[in-house]
């Protein structure tokens, strides 16, 4: 794995140890250019590692330093994710910058192969728990979609990096929950995605930032099913993720 030294200026001092691991993609037109931007002062922005298409990785910050990559995030109650996280932008256009027919962009496997030997790498250095390897979206649900319902957690939960739940169906839940409903079953769905890491409070209505959280949920765990609506295999995979995260 070759990393090429790429130095940002936008960095500063860790207010925390490192125990999280928050993978994004660029949204940009080319890597250059997402590159560049991240190495600009004016831009206030930048990740630690990114992760070229044909599996080239630079290193724009140490992973002593705060990185600038999570913006305004939560998780398992913890803000100021930049002073606990190393991030990673992976070159992709996705939602930004999709395909001429309107489909987002694949992530080559090159690309997909040496982030999963990056990200174990990083995991060797730093405890990370599992239940911490969060996507963009996951920490800042209102906000943003990346690294997108296209991206293979699965392939890097097989690798050893993040939670996968491969368990079968129960029959705990028979029910959807929609937006508008109200109730015992709609807190619980709240406090399981808490317990998780979102940051939801458990309201019993199934409120906008319900509905934003059950579709990052599902862009990362159902990206067959991105519909912001908790029908039951939803609601066991919520729990299921829930169970493996030990919380």
């Amino acid at each position: 794995m070759k990393v090429i030294p790429s130095p940002s200026p936008n960095f500063n001092d860790r207010k925390f140890p490192v125990d999280m691991l928050v993978l994004h993609y660029t949204g940009m037109a080319s890597g250059a250019a997402a590159l560049e931007r991240m190495c600009d002062p004016a831009a206030e922005v930048s990740a630690h590692y990114m992760v070229w298409e044909d599996g080239r990785i630079s290193q724009l910050v140490g992973e002593d330093k705060r990185a600038w990559h999570a913006g305004v995030s939560t998780w398992q109650g913890d803000d100021d994710l930049n002073s606990r996280s190393i991030g990673i932008e992976i070159v992709n256009g996705g939602h930004d910058v999709p395909l001429p027919d309107g489909t987002l962009p694949p992530y080559p496997d090159a690309q997909i192969v040496a982030l999963i030997a990056l990200c174990q790498g990083i995991l060797s250095r730093n405890a990370i728990p599992a239940s911490r390897i969060v996507a963009h979206s996951d920490i800042a649900p209102a906000r943003k979609s990346d690294p997108g319902e296209h991206f293979p957690w699965a392939r890097l939960a097989a690798g050893g990096i993040g939670l996968w739940p491969e368990a079968p169906m129960d029959h705990e839940f028979d029910t959807a929950l929609h937006p508008g409903d109200n109730g015992e079953a709609v807190s619980r769905l709240q406090e399981d995605l808490k317990a998780i890491g979102y940051a939801l409070p458990a309201t019993g209505t199934y409120d906008d930032p319900t509905h934003l959280t059950v579709l990052a949920f599902q862009r990362r765990w159902r990206p067959d099913h991105l519909s912001g609506t908790a029908d039951a295999r939803t609601r066991h995979l919520i729990r299921r993720v829930r169970e493996l995260s030990g919380r």
